[in-house]
């Protein structure tokens, strides 16, 4: 399907929770955030159906992210429902990588095709200072399962704040090409200020070329992260929410007051 500014959308990304194990600093206040209501939250039957009716649409690239989308209860089983849908062919999971060692193996066997994984640092002070709880050495080995397992290619989401070549940065690129895996450098972020950029190794930030809209945990359909516009699946129905935000898609990002990255997924 395409938007109005003749741009091909088959890319759907997944909030399947508000909830995280971490509190980075640039993603989550210290003493955590007011959560969403568990009945607000949409169920897995309805995150399966909305993926079933986005690839009947033209979507084929599914991406699950959160907050921590490891720490959903379920999460396996909703990664079963999804693989077996006829027209996904590229079936990704964004996670901070500290639980994927003990669900690699499970998430492979489900289905899943690979991971992406957050690391902004290897220093195992630095990082318990970036995330205020983690530990650096559970995602160094979760990243290591899943290259074991085969969730290939794992990717690496590095957050940087002026360049790609600030140490921390570079430390990771060496570790990446030592391990054999891809970078992907990603300047901090301001959604209420609109400041976003391209992804440095990826296409996430390029506006001309976007494809992807976005379903939240609480059954919004949005059409873009730096936007307020939404459209809630239970109001609109499935495919209603999702030709909406198709057309009323923007040109390009300006700015989100009403959203955080924890409750949208970046």
């Amino acid at each position: 399907m395409y938007d109005k500014f003749n741009r091909k959308i088959n890319y759907l990304r997944i909030s399947v929770t508000d909830r995280c194990n971490l509190r980075c600093t640039y993603c989550m206040p210290e003493e955590g955030i007011q959560l969403l209501q568990h009945a607000d939250i949409i169920s897995l039957e309805n995150i399966a159906e909305v993926v079933k009716v986005s690839v009947g649409l033209g979507i084929d690239k599914i991406r699950i992210t959160g907050g921590e989308p490891l720490v959903r209860k379920g999460i396996i089983d909703l990664v079963k429902m999804i693989a077996v849908i006829p027209g996904v062919k590229d079936f990704g999971l964004s996670t901070n990588g500290i639980l994927l060692k003990e669900y690699a193996h499970e998430l492979k066997k489900a289905g899943l095709h690979r991971v992406n994984v957050s690391l902004d640092t290897l220093d195992p002070e630095r990082y318990r200072k970036i995330t205020r709880l983690g530990d650096v050495r559970k995602v160094l080995e979760g990243i290591s399962e899943a290259k074991k397992v085969g969730l290939t290619p794992v990717k690496i989401n590095c957050v940087i704040k002026q360049s790609s070549s600030e140490p921390d940065a570079v430390e990771v690129a060496e570790y990446c090409k030592k391990n054999n895996l891809q970078i992907r450098y990603i300047h901090q972020m301001e959604l209420s200020n609109g400041q976003f950029s391209v992804v440095e190794g990826g296409e996430g930030g390029d506006c001309k070329i976007c494809n992807r809209l976005r379903l939240t945990a609480n059954g919004y359909i949005k059409p873009c992260l730096f936007n307020n516009l939404e459209y809630n699946i239970r109001e609109f129905g499935i495919e209603g929410a999702i030709l909406k935000a198709l057309k009323h898609k923007p040109k390009c990002g300006s700015v989100n007051t009403n959203g955080t990255f924890y409750n949208i997924g970046g």
